[in-house]
Parts: C-alpha cells; structure tokens; sequence
C-alpha cells in the first residue's frame, strides 16, 4: 500500500473513531453504518481524483460535490433531479431539515430520536468533517491540523451529551488522530530512503551512525511514547476537575451521593429543561404506568421540591442522603384525623428518559427498585447514585392519597417554627408590589388556606392571566414582578409566584415539579410524555402536612379540597375528563394482583411491558439500494468528465519523471513530443504524419500563432526528436516537461474562450482511446475468431476520426 493510500485509511479511520462519540447522543448505531459507508464513498472519489491526478483544489471540489449528490440522495431523493441530481428543491429540502433538526437538539433530551432532522445533522456532520480531514491530511499532506475539526467533533458530542462522551470515545477519538500523525509521519520518512536513526550499536559494541534502522524507527517510537504520555495526561487530568451538572427533566443530573455511608444532593436549575419540555414538537413518550388509585387526576409524579428562593431563582436545597427504607416514614404535619388511602403504581420508564430523579407520586410511602438509589428525607425523593438513573427503570410505588376537607384545612393550627422559619424566608431584593399584590388578592380572607385558595383562583380564572410556554423563563425577583405585570407565562411562572406570595403572608411554600398525570392508552395503561412537564406549588397546612395547589390555567386538575361545595363522588369527572386533565384505569392488571412475588420475579407472570419510545418503523434506505445509486451518480458525474480526466492522466504520465537509462530518455522525448502534438490537436491544429518533426513545429507555431517562448520551445522539443530518430549517439535533452507546458500555455493564450472551453473539457485527441478499443478489438476477433477484414474497419474507422477531429 502507498504512503497516501495508507494516509487515506488513516483519516477515514480517524474520522469514524472521532464520530463514535455521538454514539451517547441519539439513539440506534445504524446511522454511523450509514455514515461510514457515504464517508468511505466519498474518500474513494478523493483517492481516485488524487491519482488522476487533479490539482489538489480540484480534488476537493469534486469530493464535496459527491457528498452533495449522497446527502441529496439519502435525505432528500424525493425532491432532487432525476432522483439524485441537488436540484433547487432538494437544497431547500435539506434546509428544512436542518432547521428541524436544530430545533430536536434543543428539545429532546440524550438520547434523541433518530429523527430525519438529527440523522441529516450526524451524518451529514461526520462526511464533512472527513471531507475537511481528508483534504487537509491527505489532499494538501497537512496532518497535524487536522486534529482541529477532529477535536471539534469530539467536543460537540461531549459538550451535548452531559457526560455520556467519557474517557472511551476519548480515546478512540485520540488513537484515530495518533493513528493518521504516525502514518503521516511513516510516509515522510519514506520519502528519505533509509532513515539515520542515531547512534544504533553494531555488534561490536561501536556505533554507527549511517547504519540503517531494523524494526522500528526512531521517530515512530518517540512518537509514540509522546502519544501515549499526552493521552495519559488527558485522562487523568479531568479528574482533578469539577465535573458540570445536567438537566432534570432529561439527561443526567447530578448525583453526588457517594457510596452508602451519606453524600449530599446538589442543587438544580430545571427551567430550561422544563420550557424545553413543554415548547417540543412531539409529546415524546418518557414513561408509562398502571395504578389502582380511584381519580387518577390527583396521581401527580413529582421529582423534588425547590425550596430555597435567593432572589436570582428558586433551587434545592443541599441535603443529606441516607439508605432507601423498606418502608418510607410518615410524612410531615399529616394526623391521624384527616382521609389517607394507599394505592400501588407500578411505573415503567423509557430508556429514552435518562434522568437522576426518580419519579413519584406524593407522598410516597413504599419504593421497590432496583439499582443503587438514595433517600433525601425532607423532599422524599429518591436520587440515583454513582451513575444510577431512570433509564429503562421498572419499579413499584406504594404511596398515600391524602384527602384532607376545606375544614381540617381552614382550622389547621400553626406550623412548627423551625419549619415556617424556612419556608418563608425571602430576598431582600423581592419588590413590595409582590407582597403587596398577595395582599389584595388575600384582603378579607380568615385564614392560611383561604388566602392559599384566593391566590390560585385568582392565578387561574380571575386575574386575567394567559398561559404561554414561549415567555422566557425567569423565577428571579425581577421575573416575579415582570410575570405579575405582564401576566403571561407557564407553569413555572404561576408556582414561583403563587410560593413567593403565599411566603409574603407567611404560609410556608416551595415549589415541586415532575409531570402531569398524563394519556391513558389503548391497552389501558397511562402514557406520560415530555409535555406532561410541569410545575406546582406545595403549601404546609399542619396536621395535613404539604398539599399540592394548582394556579396554572389549562393545565392538570385543581384539587378537591381547594374547590367549594364539591360532592365525595368523583365519578362523574372520571367519566367526563375535560381535555386538559389525563385519566388512567381504576385498576392495576390481574397478572400483577394475582402473580405471586416468588413467581413474578421468576417471570413466570407472562411478559412485561416496557415502557419506551416506540420503535422506528421506517429502517432507512437499504445499503444495497444506496450502493447502486451512488454508482449511478458517480458515473452520472464521471462519464462527461471522462475527456478531461483521460488527457489530464495522460499529459502527467507523458511528462513525469522516467528512468535514467538512454533507452529513457529516448522515451521521454517522443512522448513530449506526442504531448505538443495532441495539445495542438486539441486546439484545432490536427497532426500531419507525412511532415518531418523540424516541418510540423513550424506548421505548430504558424496556426497556433504562438509567441517567441512558446515557439522556440516547440522548436527544441522537435530537435531533441530528431536527435532521438536519426543521430548516431544523441544526447539526452533537459527541460521537456518544461517545454511542453510553455507550448501549452501558448497554445491557450492565443485561442479563444470556446476553443480553450472544448480544449479542456472535450479534447479532440481523446479519440486515441476509441482507436486503443478498436485495436483491441481487432487483436481479439483475429485471435479467437480469425475474421478477415478487421483492419479495414479500423483503418474506416481511424480515417473517419480523423476527418472529424
């Protein structure tokens, strides 16, 4: 293999290691196959433009001009010319989706669908970045800057996929860059012959240094040991640094527990994820579940609560973790007086919804999953650790339906100080017209939960509020007062606020957030999505302990106990669900309350069903399809430039360096010689056998009105032919390539644009390959057919040529 044909290699492989770091980020392999395969085409058009050969600008347009006809042909064949030609509705097309695709990287968490758009983005992204790796390391013999667009892909895919880019696709993506310096690196050291590698010992213990190197080089081992050092330091130094918390809703979060003797929960910001959640094109499916509870509107699943508000935004608290009990312990301010039921959930979720929370309904009092999970007592969360998420988890939630009455909560008695001391704690920055609002809206009220109800009353119906997911999000002091002037805004608006204001008037609030409900199916179970994100506020009433409130128009449920005179049954809402609240089955599947837990476990209750994104039903073009069609467009491509591609390898291969022998340079002469003759040709001036070497230059120079320069080149080379015909002993001639393209260079100064035009890209001594096939031919008939006759078609066939050319 050749010093540029392993370059090749190398940089095709580099690339595909680098791109192996999207991996985290999409779901499914099978667009890196695709990618491989349109990137390997692609490197094939540059391997084969470079042994032309074509000028180094030319090879890259020819390549990026390949990469348009397999990106039209795999996104937008539908659209393009004849199938595969980018037309004008092809581009936009192509547009369109890259538009759609930069609006699914910001909507969806890792790992995203496979959507049209994405797929266009990672690999349309990977062939370009080979095409600039390819033509910087190969094209242009520039290997070391390669590295850049090679570090950009790598840091793309780390920089998006909250961690999931570790130190493998680091090292793959390293080793493929390693891998092209040293094969850059071999094919210099080629170039010199044999390599002086220092002082090599002689088996008399001397050194000497002309000694050729046996084995491995040098520098091939210095390179090495340098790579190996570099990669090292580039593993272990991440570790001595901080590492960046994830989204909420989706993504990693941040997990700081460590091991099981105690660790923290950090705080998180969930407002972009939850905007994003919610503004998504599609309701991607992150879960599903199946719950004996009686109204499934009040089946809320909440992640964890924000409970400090520092005037630039509500967060969670830093808290202690312990071990998860086999049995949670009894929520906070909930007394024996007030109606509780438990019910069973058994929750299911994607492996599309990747997240350290894990969801609950509230208050939980039973978990049962596996993995490693910790416990946040005050919250009654479960956060994973030491890498533990949601995704693909499937566990089983015992968790109490709390029903207190408007009266338990209207008599409730003051909450424990330490506690109100904490959850009403507010900035100093707040503007008074927070508080000042939350006290006209409250005016007249008798109690906490008479003013905890006006508040979202007047957030949901009466004050004039309009929900919209587009409104920039905020939860600062500044964004409460905005929110309140301009009443506009979603979910986090209305709870941020309604927690600030109900904190004015001293009721202790925080905001939790989790999902909505969420669509019953077809098959009975409960389907949550992306959009079912949201938001509320928790007010803490004793001897009821925290009770979710609903200020937020159009979406979930307003609470029983917060609307008046509402009767006990709550068949008719079950039975008449409004479009914006979800329901759910009454009851959980027999398989489940039938199975025993041995059996269960031992799968022995039929299959189970995982929740999850549904599987693609469309699996792409077939690559045996996409093979044939690049062929076709490759010969669509290749086929008018045939001409210009022949006379260019044969005007190199004329004028190229030979041996040294006499017998070579005889041979260089004649086929400089040959190469005026044919660039004449191609200019209009046909050759004429019957004339002596001395007699054609002038014939050359007259109807090619050449200048001085290029007429005594012509002149030279036709001298040096006749050294080479008739001279006893000739001597060998210097400067004919250098001639020749003076000759060149003449003849296409004084032609016109056409002439240059049809010169370049229709040379008329092109037909040499015609009369090659037909010798050919006629060399074959005579041998296996012994037809008579085949010469004088030729013969017909040359003159006809000829009379043409």
């Amino acid at each position: 293999m050749s010093g540029r044909a392993r370059l090749a290699l190398s940089a095709y492989a580099a690339t595909l290691l680098a791109a192996g770091a999207l991996i985290p980020l999409v779901e499914g392999v099978g667009w890196l196959v695709q990618a491989a395969v349109l990137l390997g085409v692609q490197s094939g058009v540059g391997a084969l433009a470079r042994r032309v050969p074509l000028a180094r600008t030319l090879t890259v347009a020819a390549q990026a001009l390949v990469t348009l006809v397999l990106l039209t042909l795999v996104f937008a064949r539908d659209h393009a010319l004849l199938g595969v030609l980018p037309g004008p509705q092809a581009v936009m097309r192509l547009g369109e989706l890259l538009v759609a695709g930069g609006e699914d990287v910001g909507t969806y968490s890792t790992p995203a669908p496979l959507t049209d758009g994405i797929k266009l983005m990672v690999v349309g992204g990977v062939i370009l970045i080979g095409l600039v790796v390819d033509a910087m390391a190969v094209t242009f013999r520039s290997a070391a800057p390669a590295g850049l667009p090679l570090l950009a892909l790598y840091s793309v895919a780390a920089g998006l996929s909250d961690g999931g880019a570790g130190w493998v696709w680091f090292l793959l993506a390293a080793s493929g860059y390693l891998l092209l310096l040293l094969a850059e690196g071999r094919d210099r050291l080629s170039q010199w012959g044999r390599v002086f590698g220092g002082a090599a010992r002689t088996k008399g213990g001397l050194t000497d240094g002309l000694s050729g190197v046996s084995g491995r080089s040098s520098p091939v081992r210095t390179g090495r040991r340098i790579g190996v050092l570099a990669l090292g330091i580039a593993l272990v130094a991440p570790l001595a640094l901080p590492a960046l918390d994830s989204g909420l809703l989706g993504g990693n979060g941040p997990g700081n527990g460590k091991g099981s003797g105690g660790g923290t929960i950090s705080a998180v910001n969930p407002l972009v994820s939850l905007q994003n959640n919610l503004n998504q094109p599609e309701n991607r499916e992150v879960m599903t579940y199946r719950s004996n509870i009686e109204n499934p509107q009040n089946l809320y699943l909440r992640i964890l609560a924000l409970d400090e508000f520092n005037g630039s935004e509500w967060r969670s608290s830093t808290r202690r973790l312990t071990d998860v009990p086999d049995r949670l312990p009894q929520p906070a301010g909930l007394g024996g007086d007030v109606s509780v039921t438990e019910v069973r959930t058994n929750i299911s979720a994607s492996r599309s919804y990747q997240q350290t929370y894990l969801p609950l309904p509230y208050p939980a009092s039973e978990v049962r999953v596996g993995g490693r999970w910790r416990y946040e007592p005050e919250g009654r969360t479960l956060v994973g650790d030491d890498g533990q998420t949601t995704r693909g988890a499937q566990y089983e939630v015992g968790s109490l339906v709390v029903e207190p009455t408007a009266e338990q909560l209207a008599t409730a008695g003051p909450p424990p100080e330490e506690l109100r001391r904490e959850y009403t704690q507010l900035p100093g920055s707040l503007p008074e017209v927070v508080a000042e609002t939350a006290a006209q809206v409250t005016e007249g009220s008798a109690n906490a939960y008479e003013r905890a109800v006006k508040l979202q009353d007047w957030f949901a119906s009466e004050g004039g509020f309009t929900y919209d997911t587009t409104v920039t999000s905020g939860t600062g002091s500044s964004a409460i007062a905005r929110f309140l002037r301009d009443k506009e805004g979603f979910c986090v608006h209305f709870s941020f606020s309604m927690a600030a204001m109900a904190r004015t008037l001293g009721i202790p609030a925080r905001v939790a957030v989790g999902f909505t409900p969420g669509t019953m199916k077809s098959d009975g179970a409960i389907s949550v999505g992306l959009r079912d994100a949201h938001a509320w506020p928790e007010l803490y009433f004793e001897g009821v302990g925290w009770t979710r409130f609903e200020p937020t128009p159009s979406r979930g449920s307003t609470p029983s106990w917060t609307r008046p005179e509402v009767p006990t049954d709550s068949a008719s809402d079950a039975a008449e669900p409004s479009a914006d609240t979800s329901t759910a089955p009454s009851a959980l599947p027999s398989a489940d309350d039938s199975c025993p837990p041995q059996l269960r476990q031992e799968g022995g209750c039929g299959p189970s069903q995982e929740a999850g994104a549904a599987a693609p039903t469309d699996r792409g073009t077939p690559l045996g399809t996409v093979l044939l069609v690049v062929l076709a467009a490759v010969l669509v491509l290749v086929l008018p430039l045939s001409p210009l591609l022949w006379r260019t390898r044969t005007r190199n291969r004329r004028l190229g360096s030979g041996g040294r022998t006499p017998a070579d340079a005889a041979a260089r002469t004649l086929a400089a010689w040959r190469e005026i003759t044919d660039e004449a040709w191609d200019h209009g001036i046909a050759p004429d056998d019957s004339l002596t070497p001395r007699k054609a230059a002038a014939r050359i120079v007259r109807l090619g009105r050449l200048d001085t320069t290029a007429a005594e080149a012509v002149h030279r080379i036709a001298g040096s032919v006749e050294q080479v015909l008739y001279a006893p002993e000739p001597r060998p001639a210097a400067g004919l390539a250098e001639d020749a393209s003076a000759v060149r260079a003449g003849l296409r100064g004084s032609a016109g644009r056409g002439t240059r035009l049809r010169a370049t890209l229709l040379p008329r001594s092109s037909v040499r390959v015609v009369w090659a096939v037909a010798d050919r031919r006629t060399a074959l008939a005579e041998r296996w057919a012994g037809r008579a006759g085949a010469g004088r078609w030729t013969a017909r066939l040359r003159r006809l040529t000829r009379q043409h050319g």
